[in-house]
């Protein structure tokens, strides 16, 4: 498997230049205590590759609490054929503890 970890000041500057797609695969609950403005929610509890949200042109990027389901996320994407290789390292809690805004 390829998986590409990028920082969360990468996404913060890809979001920013509307380069990327970010799926957040946290559960409901998690998402509405905390989340990125622009995340669409595809829980990994109901996660199926082949209905991932059409992202056009965009790179669809994966992120989770700390890191470990977004990675499992785009393993499921790559076994599926599915064309996704990133996700964030450290999740939402990285992305926090950068200082980077969230939505409550």
């Amino acid at each position: 498997m390829t998986l590409k970890n990028l920082e969360p000041a990468e996404v913060a500057d890809l979001l920013g230049k509307n380069e990327i797609m970010l799926i957040d695969v946290r559960e409901p609950a998690e998402y509405a205590s905390a989340h990125i403005k622009g995340a669409v929610l595809v829980p990994l509890s109901q996660f199926d590759p082949h209905t991932l949200p059409g992202a056009g042109q965009k790179r669809i990027v994966l992120h989770c609490g700390v890191g470990g389901r977004s990675a499992r996320a785009v393993a499921a994407c790559q076994a599926a054929g599915i064309a996704v290789d990133s996700h964030m390292r450290g999740g939402i809690q990285a992305w926090m503890a950068a200082g980077l805004p969230v939505e409550r």
